[in-house]
């Protein structure tokens, strides 16, 4: 199985899926230039490792040791100097990759939190969105803006039109496309949908492996639109711009939380047009909070790998 994405919403989903297989690999985004990603990014010329240091601990073991170094990764210095705000595990990638190369840093580091699974970058250089906004111009609602970095992207206050990425042909992790070629199920989603998601089909190698894999692709939708990024996108709206985005992409399943899919026509139209079959399911968290459940998507992904 592989999982792609970044940030919460891939851990969500790598929570669920190691639930339903010991055989994973998670590929994460590599756009992210904010806080301390961002700033070992700039200083270091480097993949920004946060959303890969997610995606390890959502993996690690259950037991003493590893979930004291899962803790550890996670741990955040304080105070106002120099490491202020620094994840240990972003300052561990970086040592590692700088001595190993990335790749290897991160199944180094995946021993060490006993992981179940492996992670990979999606693509071997850091990647900067760039999307086309408009109603950000006051004296012209509808000119289209360009805006230009992950974090400046997420919290817009115009409405995104599309995104791409610089640079515009970036290298694919070789093992990042492997896995995909020899995988038996491919899960997008959820997490930021046009920064975390949608980032992965900007990548040539890699949308075409997703589009020529034998795997049943799995598109996971959020739970709700996130605001700044996709503010007024219903769940078939999600689906239509993923699609727009890679054409050629075929959709076998669409998951989404049944309670929270006002227009269930609207939704069934655009999965078929995508090729797919949409399953309704309760999979968010019952705490209000628009949140996946592990524990509920993982009955879901047994469900469809048992019907697959």
């Amino acid at each position: 199985m592989v999982a792609l994405g970044g940030g919460h919403g891939l851990a969500a989903s790598l929570q669920a899926l190691r639930q339903v297989t010991d055989d994973l690999t998670a590929i994460v985004t590599v756009a992210d230039d904010g806080g301390s990603s961002g700033r070992l990014r700039d200083e270091l010329a480097m993949l920004p490792p946060g959303d890969l240091r997610m995606a390890l601990a959502a993996l690690s073991g259950e037991d003493d040791w590893s979930q004291t170094w899962s803790r550890l990764l996670q741990h955040r210095f304080g105070g106002d100097g120099p490491l202020a705000g620094h994840a240990v595990g972003n300052l561990m990638l970086a040592g590692l990759a700088e001595t190993t190369g990335m790749v290897e840093a991160l199944d180094l580091v995946g021993r060490l939190v006993g992981a179940r699974g492996r992670v990979l970058p999606a693509s071997t250089t850091p990647l900067q969105i760039v999307a086309e906004v408009v109603g950000l111009d006051p004296t012209d609602r509808s000119a289209i803006t360009e805006v230009i970095g992950q974090v400046a992207v997420a919290t817009t206050t115009g409405d995104v039109c599309a995104v791409r990425l610089l640079p515009e042909d970036p290298p694919a992790c070789p093992e990042a496309v492997q896995a995909v070629l020899d995988a038996d199920f491919v899960v997008l989603g959820p997490g930021s949908w046009l920064t975390s998601v949608i980032t992965h089909l900007l990548i040539p190698e890699l949308r075409e492996a997703l589009a020529k894999t034998a795997a049943t692709r799995v598109v996971a939708l959020n739970l709700a639109p996130q605001p700044g990024e996709t503010e007024g996108y219903s769940p078939e709206t999600h689906l239509e711009v993923l699609c727009a985005h890679a054409p050629e992409l075929l959709v076998d399943v669409v998951v989404a939380d049944e309670d929270r899919v006002l227009d269930r026509h609207g939704l069934m139209s655009a999965v078929e047009s995508a090729g797919g079959r949409l399953v309704l399911a309760p999979v968010a968290l019952g705490d209000g909070t628009p949140r996946h459940d592990p524990q509920l998507l993982a009955a879901v992904y047994s469900e469809i790998v048992a019907n697959s």
